[in-house]
């Protein structure tokens, strides 16, 4: 019978921490992308060798084809798909970035997104054997965003529509 090696359980269980993948998720990434990250010398690499990067194919200012990621890895593809519907039902930053992306781009493109957010998370634990993954939580992208530029940004956009903007505060 064939032992499983000490470095890949730990690995499997810290991917087994990211919402929307479960162990046999983690066991089947692993099986499809490897251990050993010194291959891929960024996240990007990863995204691109593994056909999760968005493709653009543009000449002359227009958009040729249907930007689509291209043929990759059909399995590792499928449990990213999975794992990324999986995280949008979550109340994770994961699942926050879905609902947000869903609502502007549709829920495929919101679910390759988050599925190349997985992915640059995978390659991120498995490159750095110290780091573990911790949740932003599922308010990160409003605490992010400076109320000052908000308002600033919708100052911009009245006057761009021909407006005078004063700004009192509210009582």
């Amino acid at each position: 019978m064939h032992r499983v090696r000490e470095p890949s359980t730990h690995s499997i269980a810290r991917l087994d921490e990211i919402p929307g993948i479960s162990l046999v998720a983690a066991h089947a990434i692993l099986a499809e992308i490897g251990l050993d990250m010194t291959r891929f010398p960024t996240a990007g690499h990863l995204v691109s060798w593994a056909k999760y990067a968005p493709g653009v194919s543009e000449s002359a200012g227009k958009k040729k084809g249907k930007n689509s990621t291209g043929h990759g890895n059909p399995y590792l593809a499928a449990i990213l798909g999975n794992a990324a519907a999986a995280a949008a039902k979550t109340d994770t930053v994961l699942g926050d970035r879905y609902r947000r992306l869903a609502r502007r781009r549709g829920s495929r493109k919101a679910n390759v997104a988050v599925g190349r957010s997985i992915l640059v998370i995978i390659w991120h634990l498995l490159s750095d054997p110290g780091t573990r993954y911790a949740d932003l939580g599922p308010d990160y992208y409003t605490r992010r965003i400076d109320p000052d530029r908000r308002r600033r940004e919708h100052v911009r956009q009245f006057e761009a529509l021909g407006y005078t903007v004063i700004l009192e505060r509210a009582a």
